[in-house]
């Protein structure tokens, strides 16, 4: 039987499938490296050919999730027809699609064994996303929703703190000590974007509620969504990302 010749680009785009659907079913730590090759139909010095470990593959997932949330948001930030506001709320609700596609692999990122990697993800976050929402703050600056000097470096700024303030369990915060931070990033935000007190609140507030369906935001994304989002919370329905 003759050998089956693909693309470069193709053999990888199937090993990373393979591995992704493996990892979803039975977890990143309990798939070996002989189940990809087996499941991917490959020869096993095909699987090092493209990848040197299991760790790459994960590396490798987890830069696709962050390509597609960048790629979703980028669209968003595009549109002529949404506010400032409204897009932050929009892309909140296509992270979270993104996201819940790839819950094992974003739960796997968190594992101690991974933090080099996890700080890696966190390091291209910040770099590929700030600019997605530099360019909403901006527009906000010229709607006058938003009145502030430098968006990319206040974003990447709060996007990188907020990373690690909130990333790994790093101080152990307990749920109280955990929302009464969140509740101080959120007036943070408010007041480096220059918004009025209390609109990020209740315009997503009302969004999450249902009284404005432009969205399309799920019931179970909770309130203050937009902090949550940005600090990577983990413990909701859909996982937001940010890595």
């Amino acid at each position: 039987m003759a050998r089956t010749v693909k693309k470069p680009e193709v053999r990888r785009a199937e090993i990373l499938q393979a591995a992704g659907n493996l990892f979803q079913a039975q977890g990143y730590e309990t798939t070996s490296v002989d189940e990809i090759v087996r499941s991917a139909g490959i020869a096993k010095g095909t699987f090092y050919y493209y990848f040197k470990s299991k760790e790459e593959i994960l590396e490798a997932l987890a830069q696709q999730i962050c390509a597609d949330i960048v790629s979703r948001s980028q669209v968003i930030a595009d549109d002529p027809h949404l506010g400032a506001i409204e897009k932050f709320c929009a892309i909140i609700a296509s992270q979270n699609q993104t996201v819940e596609g790839g819950q094992s692999i974003v739960e796997d990122l968190h594992r101690p064994e991974n933090r080099a990697l996890h700080e890696r993800s966190n390091i291209e976050t910040v770099r590929a996303f700030g600019p997605i929402l530099a360019s909403v703050v901006e527009q906000g600056n010229r709607e006058g929703v938003f009145q502030l000097e430098d968006p990319l470096s206040t974003v990447q700024f709060i996007l990188a703190g907020s990373l690690f303030l909130f990333g790994h369990q790093t101080f152990n915060w307990t749920p109280e000590e955990e929302a009464a931070r969140m509740q101080a990033m959120l007036l943070l935000i408010e007041r480096a974007f220059g918004a009025a007190p209390g609109s990020f609140a209740a315009v997503l507030g009302a969004s999450i509620q249902g009284r404005d369906d432009r969205w399309h935001l799920q019931s179970a994304i909770p309130r203050n969504a937009f902090l949550l989002w940005l600090l990577g919370y983990r413990g909701c329905p859909g996982q937001w990302l940010l890595i």
